[in-house]
């Protein structure tokens, strides 16, 4: 079975995504784990440290400005799951609205990104890069922002790593997983409608209670 666009929509919807096993393996499998890595939107909080990189406002951020870029950038390491055909299909989703980018620029260069698909009100993060400290952080809060003003009601990480947990991503269950993917699955949320804010908003918002 080729994989489409609308197999990999429907594969997100059912909690399943698709991974291979390096740049050049042309063989994809599709992976539903039994521990989930998610984050919880409403209870992200930016740490001293980061606050202080955000209040220094060293880098700029834009939306689906560098699509393509972002995810060549994160294939582009030692070991990735992205191959050709699975690149290809993102920039389809992108073209047709549901795969996202966030960039974080430095000096005109771009620092670092996260990108991801959107259906429903669930966000479905992929991966991010960085190549500047801080950048894939800054990246990471701005998507959260991004997340809360657009009523997305669930942030998928796949998996949790050690460096998800240390930024506030948590583990659930396969069926708790499941259970909230087919509520929030069922809502509406508009990636691009809200407006990027300046880095002291984007504190505000951040610092506030839920």
């Amino acid at each position: 079975m080729s994989l489409t666009p609308d197999l990999l929509l429907h594969a997100y919807s059912v909690g399943v995504f698709p991974m291979a096993e390096h740049r050049e393996d042309e063989e994809i499998f599709w992976v539903d784990p039994k521990r989930r890595g998610i984050f919880p939107i409403k209870d992200f909080h930016i740490s001293r440290s980061l606050a202080k990189t955000l209040r220094q406002d060293r880098f700029e951020i834009s939306v689906n400005r560098a699509f393509a870029e972002v995810v060549e950038a994160c294939a582009d390491r030692a070991e990735t799951w992205i191959n050709g055909e699975i690149f290809a299909r993102y920039q389809d989703l992108h073209a047709m609205g549901h795969a996202h980018s966030l960039e974080v620029w430095q000096q005109g260069q771009l620092a670092g990104g996260v990108y991801g698909v959107s259906l429903g009100a669930v966000f479905f993060g992929e991966s991010m890069f960085s190549r500047h400290r801080d950048a894939s952080k800054v990246a990471l809060a701005y998507l959260m922002d991004r997340l809360r003003q657009a009523r997305f009601q669930l942030c998928d990480t796949q998996f949790l790593t050690p460096h998800l947990a240390s930024l506030g991503a948590v583990e659930i269950s396969r069926a708790a997983y499941k259970a909230r993917l087919q509520v929030a699955i069922k809502g509406e949320a508009d990636f691009d409608s809200p407006a990027i804010p300046g880095a002291q908003m984007l504190l505000q918002r951040m610092t506030q209670t839920s």
